[in-house]
C-alpha cells in the first residue's frame, strides 16, 4: 500500500507498542513525505522525547529506523502542484503533503479531520486503515 503520511502520524511512531509504528515499519507499506517533515521532527525533538519518556539515544535510533521506512522527497520534486494545493489544502501548513499527493496521485494518512474537508485527495485515517483487510493481516503478521 503507498500513502503519503502526514508529520502527526510520523510523530506518533515515537510512541511505544504503537499501532502506528507497526504499519510505518511493516515492508509492504510504501510511505511518502515532504523531506521538511525531517525538520518538523528535529524540531519538535524535546516534546517528542519528553512525551515518549524516550532519551537522546533511543530518539535517534527510532528517527533513524523511520528514516528507512519513509521516502522523504525533496519540495523541488513537487513544486509544480505546491499552487494548486495551495487552493484546495484546508490547512495552509499541509500544503506540502497535499502538492506530494498530487504529484504521486496518493492519498494522505492523517487524523487531522480537517483535512477531509476537501474531495479532491483522499485522506486516510489511522481507523479507516485498521479497518482495512490488507492491513488487518499486515498487522497479523507481525504479532
Amino acid at each position: 500500500m503507498k500513502l503519503i503520511v502526514d508529520t502527526n502520524i510520523l510523530f506518533s511512531h515515537f510512541w511505544r507498542y504503537s499501532i502506528t509504528r507497526k504499519i510505518l515499519m511493516h515492508q509492504k507499506m510504501e510511505l511518502f513525505a515532504p523531506e521538511f517533515a525531517l525538520e518538523e521532527i528535529n524540531k519538535y525533538k524535546k516534546h517528542i522525547m519528553n512525551k515518549n519518556n524516550l532519551n537522546n539515544e533511543e530518539f535517534e535510533h527510532i528517527k533513524f529506523n523511520l528514516a528507512i521506512a519513509i521516502k522523504f522527497i525533496p519540495i523541488d520534486e513537487y513544486s509544480k502542484t505546491l499552487k494548486y494545493a495551495l487552493k484546495i489544502s484546508p490547512d495552509p501548513n499541509d500544503i506540502d503533503f497535499f502538492a506530494l499527493a498530487i504529484k504521486l496521485k496518493l492519498p494522505i494518512w492523517s487524523n487531522d479531520a480537517e483535512l477531509k474537508k476537501q474531495n479532491k485527495v483522499e485522506v486516510i485515517t489511522t481507523t479507516e486503515l485498521m479497518n482495512d483487510t490488507e492491513i488487518k493481516n499486515m498487522i497479523g503478521e507481525q504479532q
